[in-house]
């Protein structure tokens, strides 16, 4: 199947490869309909999750634990249970990343994380409670930190 994306053009998509987020993001609930785009180049962390409604919308996300190697939360089971998670090793978690003109100021969204099961093609933003964790997290300091 192909879709429309801004950043990329035309691309060809196989149905397997679509996830569904059942209650949408946060903001874009109408949009339930997303693929990961991973980036070509491995070095690089950061991938595309891009809506295949809308060719204009798609977040910068990437894996939180590259840069902030003790994030730890729980999966509520109500969410295991929505995504049909098994087991959690074959869960992946992304956060939204926001890469301003100054790189150094880049922050990820640690408080709301993206769940996606890979085998049910299920995926959602998690809202985190009770947590120190906040929407704006500098990763550059993060990882700059001794």
């Amino acid at each position: 199947m192909q879709i429309t994306t801004r950043d990329f053009g035309d691309i060809e998509i196989k149905e397997t490869e679509i996830i569904l987020f059942q209650e949408g993001i946060p903001g874009f609930e109408e949009h339930t309909k997303y693929v990961m785009i991973k980036n070509a180049d491995e070095e690089l962390p950061f991938h595309w999750l891009q809506s295949i409604e809308n060719p204009q919308l798609a977040f910068i996300v990437m894996n939180p634990f590259i840069f902030k190697k003790d994030y730890d939360f729980s999966i509520p089971k109500t969410v295991v249970d929505k995504l049909g998670i098994k087991g959690y090793e074959n869960v992946d978690i992304y956060t939204i990343v926001n890469i301003p003109e100054d790189f150094n100021q880049m922050t990820a969204n640690l408080l709301a994380p993206v769940i996606i099961n890979p085998e049910s093609g299920l995926g959602k933003q998690l809202l985190l409670e009770g947590t120190q964790y906040r929407t704006k997290h500098l990763i550059v300091a993060e990882i700059n930190q001794p």
